[in-house]
C-alpha cells in the first residue's frame, strides 16, 4: 500500500484511520506531559535553591551526593519530558508522525523513570536530614517500591482486553 492508502485503512476497534489514531495518540501523550511537567519544574526549582540555604554548609558528603544525583535526575527528566515537544516542532511537516509518536512515547517513559529516581532521591535526602540512617533506608526502599508498583508493575500487568487502543 502507498502512504495515502495505508493512512486510509480503518481501525475497526475505534473506527479511525491510522493517521487519525496517530493524531489521537500524539495528542494524548502531549496532554499527559502537560500534567507531569509543572511538578517536575517545581521540583527542579526547589532543588536549585537548596544549596543557597543557610544550613547547606552543614550537610554530609552523603547528602551532597544524594542531592547532586537527584538534581541530575530531575534535570534529565525535564529534558526527556520536554523533548517530544521539540521533536514535534522540528518535524511537524515531515510526515513522520508514526516515528514521532514512537520516539515521543519512549522519551516520555524515560522521563518518568528519571523523575521517579529524582523523587526517590528527594525523599532520601529529606529523610536523611530529619531522621536516622535506618529510617532513610526504609523510606528510600518504600518510595522506590511505590513507584515500581504504581508506575510499572500494575500498568504492565493490567489486562486491558478489548479496551486497549494500541
Amino acid at each position: 500500500m502507498t502512504g495515502s492508502s495505508r493512512d486510509a485503512v480503518r481501525d475497526d476497534r475505534r473506527d479511525e484511520t491510522e493517521a487519525e489514531r496517530l493524531d489521537r495518540n500524539l495528542l494524548e501523550l502531549l496532554n499527559e506531559l502537560r500534567v507531569a511537567l509543572p511538578g517536575v519544574q517545581v521540583l527542579f526549582a526547589f532543588l536549585l535553591a537548596v544549596p543557597f540555604q543557610q544550613r547547606w554548609d552543614q550537610v554530609t558528603e552523603f547528602q551532597k551526593d544524594v542531592y547532586f544525583f537527584t538534581l541530575c535526575c530531575v534535570l534529565v527528566s525535564t529534558v526527556l519530558l520536554v523533548a517530544p515537544t521539540a521533536y514535534h516542532r522540528l518535524n511537524f511537516r515531515a510526515r513522520r508522525k508514526k516515528e514521532l509518536v514512537r520516539a515521543s512515547n519512549q522519551l516520555a517513559i524515560a522521563g518518568l523513570a528519571t523523575l521517579a529516581l529524582g523523587l526517590v532521591g528527594v525523599m532520601v535526602l529529606i529523610t536523611d536530614v530529619l531522621f536516622s540512617t535506618t529510617m532513610t533506608i526504609v523510606v528510600g526502599i518504600l518510595t522506590a517500591l511505590l513507584f515500581i508498583l504504581l508506575w510499572a508493575v500494575i500498568p504492565l500487568r493490567h489486562d486491558f482486553g478489548d479496551e486497549g487502543d494500541g
